[in-house]
């Protein structure tokens, strides 16, 4: 056959560009590779009020995604796959925003101004007695009736890259829940393509204060709802005390060995061991584990080991880092089949694990432990991270 004039040409042309389209998408895709994590911003409801509520998600090139409400600073879902490669959220919690503002349990909130109990909702500093809302019968917890975790946060930023990321801002005025001075919070989560979440509390206040925020995130690493809940777990957490408490869960200043005790996580533990052994008088008081650990670590600069959860069906594995001294176990010991969760779930004690790192409970009484005191000029700092991985 004879072919006509210039086809040849045409043939060569047509090769070319796709050759050319070929190497632009080959770019495109090394480009998005290099890039790394997303963020992706959208609508997520609205409060009551009327105020929005937005959502953001950050995204890893290996699997783990975190989703990030603005209402409370909340981590929402946390993404992650197993040894088999499928992915499950670890978070037990609500869908959305209406379970938070609705029945609010605390489920993967940032807390404060004041993380954990404040004995009788009182302090003194530099002579002077604040008193705060009292709600944990005589005690606060977790700032008061109106603390961070039930604000609605500003965003400052959500970015793309190595570490996808979103910065959220508050502001506490001046006798907010009775702590003083006007306290600017921030809160960055940041996400990598290793699986690590780091989130990042800072702020700084106009007069002397009491600052301790923390993300009060629930897991069960076998995925949310799985009927094991985390009772088969391995907990590991490098302290060898805790600041055991009185019976309204206050400590009582003491640092006690856990050495010989169902308290003891130094090696792996089975979280179920020890979680309902009433032999215990703290067990008791604690209607199992909600007690703080005193890291051997204590304070440092940068994020250290503060736990190590592993499900042995799934493979999952959570390590837990932080620059706080301390870290709070809670086995949901006050979740009773009343509290209807993700995806129509009924919570009950032991169905997640949370893993508090924070300065001690009731610190501003307690001039033995470290200070959680922040004055002018002297920003608030503490950074945590969760980092997924699976076991071999």
């Amino acid at each position: 056959m004879t072919r006509p004039t210039g086809e040849g040409d045409m043939i060569g042309r047509t090769t070319k560009t796709a050759w050319v389209s070929a190497a632009m998408l080959a770019t495109t895709m090394l480009a998005t590779t290099a890039q790394g994590a997303t963020a992706r911003r959208e609508a997520a409801g609205a409060l009551p009020d009327g105020t929005k509520v937005e959502a953001i998600t950050l995204t890893g090139t290996n699997g783990v995604s975190a989703k990030i409400i603005t209402y409370g600073a909340t981590l929402l879902s946390l993404m992650a796959p197993d040894r088999q490669g499928k992915s499950a959220d670890v978070l037990i919690g609500y869908d959305g925003v209406d379970g938070y503002v609705k029945k609010p349990d605390y489920f993967g909130v940032t807390v404060g101004r004041f993380a954990n109990r404040i004995g009788k909702g009182r302090f003194t500093l530099d002579g002077k007695t604040y008193q705060l809302p009292l709600n944990d019968k005589v005690n606060t917890l977790h700032g008061g009736t109106d603390g961070f975790s039930r604000k609605p946060w500003k965003i400052v930023s959500v970015k793309d890259g190595a570490q996808a990321s979103v910065v959220l801002a508050l502001t506490s005025p001046d006798g907010d829940q009775g702590y003083p001075g006007t306290f600017q919070a921030t809160v960055t989560y940041s996400l990598d393509d290793a699986g690590a979440l780091t989130i990042k509390f800072e702020g700084k206040t106009d007069k002397p204060t009491v600052v301790n925020m923390t993300n009060h995130a629930i897991f069960n690493l076998g995925g949310e709802g799985s009927a094991l809940g985390v009772l088969n777990h391995k907990l590991t957490i490098p302290a060898s005390a805790i600041t055991p408490v009185d019976d309204t869960l206050i400590p009582t200043g003491e640092l006690r060995p856990v050495a010989g005790t169902v308290f003891d996580f130094r090696q792996p533990r089975v979280i179920g061991d020890g979680l309902r052994d009433g032999r215990d008088p703290q067990i008791v008081a604690g209607r199992g584990y909600d007690h703080n650990f005193a890291l051997d670590k204590g304070l440092t600069a940068s994020p250290q080991l503060a736990a190590r959860l592993e499900d042995p069906v799934s493979g999952r594995v959570l390590e837990v880092l932080t620059t706080e001294p301390g870290v709070q176990i809670y086995s949901g010991n006050f979740l009773d089949g009343t509290v209807l969760g993700k995806n129509g779930h009924m919570y009950r004690m032991g169905d997640g694990l949370a893993l508090e790192p924070q300065k001690f409970p009731d610190a501003p009484n307690k001039p033995s432990f470290v200070s959680a005191r922040v004055d002018p000029g002297k920003p608030y700092s503490h950074t945590m991270v969760y980092r997924m991985s699976v076991a071999k």
